[in-house]
Order: C-alpha cells, then sequence, then structure tokens
C-alpha cells in the first residue's frame, strides 16, 4: 500500500508489538527506496460496535493497544470517541486518534455503540473523525455532509 502511495493505513493493534513494529519498517523501508513520504499508520484498538459488556475493562484495553502501537513506532490510533481522554493521557497530544462511531445529532446510531456527536469528538480531542453511513446513506450525502460541517462549528 506503501508503494501507492496510501496517505493512510491501518492494521489492527491485537496483532501485537512484533507485527506493528515489522509494517513501520516496512512501511519506512519502501517510503525511503521510492523517496516518497511515509504513510501514517494506525494500530485499530476496539472496534465501536462493541460494548462495554464485551470487555471487563474496554477502556484499559483501548489504552493498552494504543500504547503498544505507540511503542511499536505507530503514528496513531483508531479508537472510540469515548477513549480519547485516557489515550491523551497515556500517549501524549502528539500520538493521532482517528475516531470512528461519529453520528451527528439527527442520525441513527446504527450498530455503533460507543458513539458521540462530531462536534463532541473534536471537543474531546479527535485529530480526525470517521462519519460513514449517516454520509453515503443520506438522499443528498453533499447536503449531509455539510450539515456535520455546520454542527462542528464552534467545537
Amino acid at each position: 500500500m506503501t508503494k501507492h502511495g496510501a496517505h493512510m493505513i491501518n492494521m489492527h493493534a491485537s496483532g501485537g508489538l512484533e507485527m506493528m513494529k515489522a509494517a513501520k519498517a516496512s512501511a519506512d523501508k519502501v517510503s525511503a527506496e521510492r523517496d516518497i513520504l511515509p504513510p501514517v499508520l494506525l494500530g485499530v484498538t476496539i472496534l465501536t460496535s462493541i460494548e462495554e459488556t464485551n470487555f471487563r475493562t474496554l477502556s484499559e484495553q483501548v489504552v493498552y493497544f494504543a500504547q503498544l502501537a505507540q511503542e511499536a513506532g505507530l503514528d496513531g490510533v483508531v479508537a472510540s470517541p469515548l477513549e480519547i481522554e485516557p489515550i491523551r493521557k497515556a500517549c501524549g497530544d502528539k500520538f493521532l486518534i482517528v475516531t470512528p462511531g461519529i453520528r451527528p445529532t439527527w442520525a441513527e446510531s446504527d450498530d455503533q455503540r460507543r458513539i458521540t456527536t462530531p462536534a463532541e469528538a473534536i471537543r474531546r480531542g479527535a485529530d480526525y473523525i470517521v462519519v460513514g453511513r449517516p454520509i453515503i446513506e443520506a438522499e443528498d450525502p453533499l447536503a449531509a455532509a455539510e450539515m456535520i460541517l455546520e454542527e462542528m462549528k464552534g467545537a
């Protein structure tokens, strides 16, 4: 994916430290060989469709995966908006947090369980938000995206 110019690549942090280190080394090697910028590498923590009841200490597990990803040299993680603050506390402000599970005030939660609004995710400290179905399933996707941007103003 690096050789094709991917800007961001994610991998599941549950693959472990060595797997993430190998992915980082490979991306760095290919980037150097091709004289291109390396992609942003992200570790996926726990899917936003999984509820707290599925894990004993879900937030602690997310932070553990984030710290593992950071130790492996990744740029950040994909994590629910509910875990932004503990990740920031554990990994610092420069560690990227890409946040799915974003639902505008007017949208259904669908199968997502650990969600928040776009504005709230920004206030909590998300670097990037992922908004899928509220846009792609909208009758007018452009209008939906514009409504989300409007909702984010002042966050």
